[in-house]
């Protein structure tokens, strides 16, 4: 169960890595003219992902990951976190800790910014149909 709880660890990663890296990726698409950050399929992703995570924090949900990776972690006699995914990492890696009202205005605001770049960096359009 332990390296299940690994694997969880990593999926959970790259789902951060894909939300924060992928906003990146848009706004520098933008001005470096990538087509691929314009498509409609990687953006409708990348907004629903940021989406999930904000109404996530707004009903005050924990992660399913996070759960999904504590129970592995319990299951195999690892020790589990004492607070939510994101807080315990970023207590971690950047010694900052703060009320869950923080991470929820964070969120909220980079959902923000995500729906806005949908405005500004326009993702491609629909493609028509055959008639």
């Amino acid at each position: 169960m332990g390296i299940l709880a690994d694997a969880i660890l990593v999926v959970h990663f790259l789902f951060i890595a894909f939300v924060l890296g992928g906003q990146g990726c848009i706004l520098v698409g933008a001005f470096r003219r990538w087509t691929w950050t314009r498509q409609r399929g990687f953006r409708v992703a990348h907004l629903v992902a940021i989406a999930v995570v904000a109404v996530q924090s707004w009903v005050g949900m924990v992660c399913p990951l996070t759960l999904w990776e504590s129970t592995c972690r319990r299951t195999a006699g690892e020790t589990t976190y004492t607070d939510t995914f994101v807080i315990y990492w970023v207590s971690k890696l950047v010694y900052f800790d703060a009320p869950q009202w923080v991470f929820t205005t964070a969120y909220t605001l980079f959902g923000l910014i995500v729906l806005a770049s949908w405005f500004i960096v326009k993702p491609e359009k629909r493609k028509q149909p055959f008639p």
